[in-house]
């Protein structure tokens, strides 16, 4: 695990993140998780430590400068990405974890369980059905589906004031960003030591316009 240490502390270091030992131990943890459920589970396509620490986890905390308020909501977690590695740096804020395929919610169970977060809370069900008692401040997907099918998807979840962030590889075309209903900006993501083009499309929620 030295080198998946190291990797995490330089990438870390460069996306201007502070961590102490307990958190990096927390990460090391979470890949190591990642790992072992992965045998039995196939939570990710990725089997390589070293590439988990690039792709899952800095990927996942190249986010954190651009969370709102104090409740995240992470649709479609998966393994509990980017939810978990976020949680483990930012203690304060109240992350709810959604996915419809019951291992993979399981497994985050498990890695909660086991990483002792507090601050972390997981629901199986399909974004669709998901009716939380109370909206969230920032409510992030992966941008899988078109942008104004994932703004349909999760309006009833976000506050009036919140964001919503899109993980995304590819910069989506002009039409996409022109057709959302609400003001929007794309954030280019550099993920330390990943090649592949990464953006984050922040849509501001209903009450945001002008």
């Amino acid at each position: 695990m030295e080198t998946c240490q190291k990797i995490l502390q330089e990438g870390l270091q460069r996306l201007d993140i502070s961590s102490d030992e307990s958190q990096l131990e927390a990460l090391l943890k979470f890949i190591k998780l990642i790992e072992k459920w992965n045998k039995t589970y196939n939570l990710t396509a990725v089997r390589n430590r070293e590439e988990m620490a690039r792709l899952h986890i800095l990927d996942s905390l190249s986010v954190l400068p651009y969370i709102k308020g104090n409740r995240v909501a992470d649709i479609g977690t998966g393994a509990g990405l980017p939810g978990i590695p976020l949680a483990i740096f930012l203690p304060h804020v109240e992350f709810t974890l959604v996915d419809s395929n019951s291992k993979k919610t399981r497994f985050v169970q498990q890695a909660i369980l086991e990483l002792k977060l507090k601050n972390v809370t997981v629901i199986h069900a399909r974004v669709e059905s998901f009716q939380p008692e109370t909206v969230f401040s920032t409510v992030m997907m992966r941008a899988f589906a078109s942008l104004q099918d994932i703004m349909h998807l999760t309006k009833h979840l976000i506050d009036p004031l919140g964001i919503l962030l899109a993980m995304k590889g590819q910069q989506p075309d002009a039409e996409e960003i022109k057709a959302l209903t609400t003001p929007s900006s794309i954030i280019q993501l550099n993920v330390p030591g990943v090649e592949a083009e990464r953006c984050l499309i922040r849509i501001e929620g209903e009450a945001n316009h002008g």
